[in-house]
């Protein structure tokens, strides 16, 4: 029996690997669950799962949630709260959205933990210190993100990352609600636009980000942080079908790719249960019916956000974190009508120009270039609109 730690559990990374889990009950057991501050979700979880522990970042909430999850379940409050239930199961599913996921990251890893990554924030803002905490004994990761997880079995194929014979890693992307649009087309689309993905169902900000590709932009950086693949070895292409997750090049010319239709509970199930397999058919495709497979390049005119990942990537140090951070501003801003869709990558674009990057060698250096991305990017949206915008602090769950 496996005990996993399930944080960001109301979210749809986090309800989907408790589906998974809960079609499996011999083989796992869910000891703790979190949130930042869903009470009656997270409430109505420990109801059916009877976890050992309950956590709310919302340190004023833990009142309200100790009233009414099950007795003898302990319940923890406040910033360390969802970091401290990352430390005490063998795998740690991190669903958490953002920045904010970087103590649960670092949490799992240095308790030497399995951990299931969702959070792809957490390692392209932080991979220099996540990286040291990766080499600790028991420490490893395997990626949830569909795209990662889908590289990470076609390497299993050659050997693993360092296989010699790896050539270069081709990431998939859908295109997202706009796909084919121009730049002039794109100038004046909305909110509900935006969140109207053709195939994938998930939180308000991975879905802008995937309307502009800065979500394929941030996977190019984690897959250079979780493979070690330098980026002119790291290709994008758009898949609008989503059945194709991604794939991998050898040196010979094959390539291999992996195949399923769109369900997040198949790469889920394959980190939780690593190296063996789930016997639920999740994601089965009915090649009777399949039809056809299209690629495209992605238009990185229309769509700039990529490559501003790309030399974010390149230079290395503090720029993914600073870039990461001001997307977090600029997408928040324009979820709350403050700027356009097309001002989310000028937004970001106009904070990474103006921070001195730096070489981290601690998490106070991440933090230091994630609260000056953001603070220029909330100057660059007051510059923009003349209106006044409040500086967006990093998350208040952050604890180290």
């Amino acid at each position: 029996m496996t005990t996993v730690s399930v944080v960001g559990s109301t979210g749809s990374i986090g309800t989907q690997a408790i589906d998974v889990i809960r079609s499996q009950p011999d083989h796992f057991e869910v000891v703790a669950i979190g949130a930042s501050r869903s009470v009656g979700p997270l409430a109505a979880q420990a109801a059916l799962l009877h976890p050992r522990q309950v956590a709310i970042a919302d340190g004023s909430r833990v009142h309200e949630l100790q009233d009414l999850v099950p007795q003898g379940t302990e319940v923890l409050g406040g910033p360390e709260a969802l970091a401290e239930i990352a430390r005490h199961a063998e795998v740690v599913v991190n669903g958490v959205v953002g920045f904010a996921g970087l103590p649960v990251t670092l949490a799992a890893l240095r308790a030497g933990h399995r951990l299931a990554l969702a959070n792809k924030e957490s390692l392209v803002a932080a991979g220099p210190v996540v990286q040291q905490a990766r080499g600790l004994p028991g420490a490893e990761i395997i990626p949830i993100d569909s795209e990662h997880c889908a590289v990470h079995q076609c390497l299993q194929a050659i050997g693993g990352a360092q296989a010699s014979s790896l050539r270069r890693i081709v990431l998939t992307a859908s295109g997202g609600p706009f796909r084919g649009r121009s730049r002039a087309e794109l100038s004046n689309v909305t909110v509900e636009d935006a969140l109207r993905h053709p195939t994938w169902q998930m939180g308000p900000k991975i879905t802008v980000d995937s309307s502009t590709l800065m979500n394929k932009g941030l996977e190019v950086i984690e897959a250079h942080e979780l493979f070690g693949v330098g980026y002119d070895a790291i290709d994008v292409v758009v898949h609008p079908q989503s059945l194709v997750h991604s794939m991998i090049e050898t040196t010979d010319g094959a390539t291999l790719a992996q195949l399923s239709l769109p369900d997040m509970r198949l790469p889920i199930g394959y980190a939780l249960a690593f190296p063996d397999r789930l016997p639920n058919p999740f994601g089965a495709i009915d090649w009777a019916v399949l039809g056809r497979l299209d690629f495209e390049v992605p238009d990185r005119i229309a769509f700039p956000c990529l490559d501003l990942a790309y030399a974010a990537g390149r230079a290395g140090g503090t720029a993914p974190a600073v870039i990461n951070a001001a997307n977090e501003v600029a997408v928040a801003a324009f979820l709350n009508g403050k700027i356009s869709w097309a001002d989310i990558s000028a937004v970001i674009e106009e904070a990474l120009a103006a921070v001195t990057i730096t070489d981290p060698t601690s998490v106070e250096d991440i933090l230091d270039a994630d609260r000056e991305g953001r603070e220029r990017a909330a100057t660059a949206i007051f510059c923009r609109r003349n209106v006044p915008v409040a500086k967006e602090a990093a998350p208040a769950s952050l604890s180290w």
